[in-house]
């Protein structure tokens, strides 16, 4: 049902759709990325107030290789909606959607770190999970398993502090 209200309100915009289960999925471009998920969160009757997560997929073999994938939720209607954005490699970007939801500060930075995707606006995109001098990105289906990373020095972090990795 709310697939259907999807379609007639962004029309071609929409490039995909599914329901699995009970949840309802849609596919849209990443230029109008931004306007879409924008309307979700203001427009009466979507409502989409909540971003629970950002993640991604790598699909190494397809072109575009990843999904960025945010799930929506509506506290005051009681819908949620999965959203899938195609980007492609070598140089994965989507836009940042902090101007929208402020919860997507930290699960953006989690995905540029696991993935390696860039999200264009970002106010403070940098590692969240693995230390500065980290080689690679540890969720990409290409990553070797065996790598070796290299050697962190032990520092006390009273006496030298840690400095921003920026």
């Amino acid at each position: 049902m709310l697939i259907e209200k999807l379609k007639e309100r962004f029309g071609q915009a929409i490039l995909g759709s599914e329901t699995a289960n009970g949840d309802e999925t849609i596919t849209i471009a990443r230029d109008g990325a931004l306007e879409i998920l924008k309307s979700l969160r203001d427009e009466p009757g979507l409502e989409f107030n909540f971003l629970v997560d950002v993640t991604a997929v790598d699909w190494l073999e397809r072109k575009p290789r990843f999904d960025v994938i945010y799930h929506l939720n509506s506290l005051t209607l009681g819908h949620r909606l999965r959203i899938k954005v195609a980007v492609d490699y070598p140089e994965p970007w989507a836009y940042s959607v902090t101007p929208i939801w402020k919860a997507a500060d930290w699960l953006e930075r989690e995905c540029f770190d696991m993935f390696g995707i860039v999200f264009k606006g970002h106010p403070d995109l940098r590692r969240i999970l693995m230390y500065d001098t980290f080689e690679g990105h540890p969720l990409r289906k290409d990553y070797p398993y065996n790598k070796r990373q290299p050697i962190v020095p032990e520092v006390d972090p009273v006496v030298n502090p840690l400095r921003p990795s920026r």
